[in-house]
């Protein structure tokens, strides 16, 4: 083994034709690798057989999600491609953020635009308004009607207590609805319950100037069980090619609570709520924003056939931008009902209904948004079967969801999903699903300038946009080929039509939103685990991406526009226990140039760590291998060093 790093450290030097900051974080690393091998191999020489199949390979076999079929189903098992972002995976890396944590998923391409603002897509449209990912927190969905993206930068939890993340590659509109078109990302929190005690976290660095987290949580009686928790952090800026600061400091206040109460051996209530208030530095007037929401569900099991599950919220959110301000109160109820029919059919049917009241105000006449209010309603219904052919090893799932909004009517999002488990190793599946993107504001009500001056040139929103639309074909297979290794493989085929489009109208000079690109991906997603010894764990994958977006017939308009994908990425993660309670993680990834701007990049994160009975140490660099980068425009994104102690009693 060592004979083969040598090799590889000398291949490096001559590919980096004497780059000495890159040879000198590479040794570092070399060397500290060199050093675990050795210490470790003489401690896997006293260790037993039995205590060398405990591999946390295990742990990942028997992980269930629900973010495919909306119940609880093995991970090797789904017919989807997942990634799961565990508790372990987040606590073993460098990530202080929910985008940071979800750099963490191969089949994600994750972006940091500036100190505050992130690009999140899965299998390509990756833009600034990215809107084709569907996002939601413990079941709260939060993408904002106002361009049907997320506002990253107000999406954030307490990492501590997160149990784990699923995402989703590919439509999940039959279950989920609107805009889960190319992913859904699902974050789901540890319940109160297994969140008892004290935590407390501080932390001090260069880009993350400081960061603090306290969780506190309580029991009254057997079955009543409750947490309360607040944090607050400062991010400094990024910086220019030129290295002048870019205005764009920002910081975040965010306390909240969850109780979750055993009414009796049938019924369960959780009760769970946010506050958040932030503000950023930017130029010529400083944004803000706020938000509050709050969120019940009640289980109801029937028998171990057959279960209810109500769930209502309320999100608002505020953020007054430079040139616009946009104010959004969101109330949901769903409700879901599974059930058995004989021994070979699992039924899930629901309805729900959201109610979206958009206020938003113009600064500017240049541009904005018309009418400033809106009430949005959506209407939805879903079934699904899925049926056993052959017991624990063929069975077929098929659904479609019905829905209505306003500026469409209504939309229908059917699928078909095929899963062949001929034994506990191997898992073959295939999918053909159609999905649909609802139009947002700014695709239906956006006008240049708000007052326009007859015969001048205009943008005139556009009223007769339609849903974007893909039909999706996929292909994949798991398989462990031996206990300690876990692959998955997922290959994809989409068909988009009536993608967004600005065209002039015949004759004149006003330009309207229109439906005039279409598109075809093509892709592969490779991921994997590793369990090379019982102190050292590997995850991570490959992506590939390619997209052909163009002009429908008759149509006039620059396509390239709307997705700036890289065509390659690369994710591998390294998780390490040393002798006297010492971690070391490493997370490297790779990214292909854009086609817009931004080169390639490769870079890699580190963390050492210490752990007592109560407290834990650790150190940790972001973007190491260089001291600043790009990612998806001209802004640098820079190196960034901090120090964590974190106590727990």
């Amino acid at each position: 083994m060592e004979l083969a790093l040598s090799n590889t450290l000398c291949a490096f030097f001559r590919y980096n034709n004497g780059n000495k900051s890159h040879r000198f974080y590479f040794l570092i690393i070399f060397g500290l690798f060199l050093c675990v091998s050795k210490i470790r191999a003489q401690d896997m020489a006293s260790l037993s057989p039995s205590e060398l199949k405990k591999l946390s390979i295990e742990e990942l076999m028997a992980i269930e999600v629900t973010s495919v079929s909306k119940h609880p189903e093995k991970l090797t098992e789904v017919a989807s491609a997942i990634q799961v972002i565990r508790n372990k995976d987040i606590h073993r890396s460098t990530a202080t953020s929910l985008p940071e944590a979800l750099r963490l998923a191969p089949n994600l391409h994750v972006a940091q635009l500036n100190s505050y603002a992130w690009v999140i897509s899965s299998r390509g449209f990756n833009t600034l308004y990215a809107n084709k990912l569907l996002v939601m927190i413990d079941g709260r969905t939060v993408y904002t009607p106002l361009f049907a993206g997320v506002f990253w930068d107000a999406q954030n939890v307490l990492l501590e207590d997160v149990e784990r993340i699923e995402v989703v590659s590919g439509p999940g509109g039959t279950l989920w609805g609107a805009n889960a078109v190319n992913g859904v990302i699902n974050v789901l929190t540890k319940s109160a319950g297994e969140t008892q005690g004290l935590y407390a976290s501080g932390s001090v660095g260069s880009m993350l100037r400081n960061n603090q987290e306290v969780r506190y949580g309580g029991q009254i009686g057997d079955n009543f069980c409750y947490r309360v928790y607040g944090k607050h952090f400062d991010l400094n800026h990024t910086v220019q090619a030129d290295d002048q600061d870019v205005a764009d400091k920002w910081g975040l206040y965010q306390g909240g609570f969850r109780i979750d109460w055993e009414l009796s051996k049938t019924d369960n209530l959780t009760f769970q709520g946010d506050y958040y208030i932030g503000d950023e530095k930017t130029v010529p007037r400083q944004t803000d924003f706020d938000g509050q929401n709050v969120l019940g569900r009640w289980t109801h099991i029937f028998s171990d056939r057959s279960q209810l599950v109500a769930q209502a919220y309320f999100d608002r959110t505020w953020r007054r931008m430079p040139t616009i301000s946009f104010a959004l109160a969101t109330y949901d109820i769903d409700i879901q009902h599974h059930f058995s029919v004989g021994e070979r059919h699992r039924v899930m049917v629901g309805v729900g209904y959201r109610l979206m009241q958009d206020d938003t105000q113009n600064y500017t006449t240049a541009a904005g948004i018309l009418p400033n209010e809106r009430d949005m309603h959506l209407f939805n219904g879903f079934v699904q079967d899925e049926i056993s052919i052959v017991p624990e090893t063929f069975k077929i799932t098929v659904g479609s969801k019905l829905s209505h909004n306003i500026f469409t009517d209504f939309e229908v999002q059917p699928s078909v999903r095929i899963t062949w488990t001929p034994d506990k190793d191997h898992t073959v599946w295939g999918a053909v699903s159609r999905a649909v993107r609802t139009p947002s504001r700014i695709d239906v009500d956006y006008y240049i300038p708000t007052n326009p001056a007859p015969g001048a040139p205009q943008v005139a929103g556009g009223p007769n946009f339609n849903s974007e639309k893909v039909i999706a074909y996929e292909l994949g297979y798991r398989v462990r080929p031996a206990q300690a290794v876990s692959l998955s493989l997922a290959t994809f085929y989409n068909v988009y039509d009536d993608i967004y489009s600005v065209e002039a109208l015949p004759g004149t000079l006003t330009y309207q939103i229109q439906n005039g690109s279409e598109a075809q991906s093509e892709g592969v997603e490779l991921s994997g685990n590793y369990q090379a010894a019982s102190w050292w764990r590997l995850r991570g994958g490959y992506t590939y991406l390619k997209m052909d977006i163009r002009n429908k017939p008759g149509h006039d308009f620059d396509p390239t526009i709307l997705a700036n994908d890289a065509e390659h990425r690369f994710l591998v993660q390294s998780i390490i226990d040393l002798p006297w309670n010492l971690n070391f993680d490493l997370t490297a990834r790779y990214t292909d140039k854009l086609p817009r701007v931004v080169p390639d990049y490769f870079t890699f994160d580190a963390r050492l760590a210490w752990s007592g009975e109560n407290v834990e140490l650790s150190i940790a660099g972001q973007n190491l291998w260089e001291d600043k980068h790009q990612e998806f425009g001209l802004i640098e994104i820079p190196r960034n060093i901090y120090g964590t102690l974190k106590c727990r009693f």
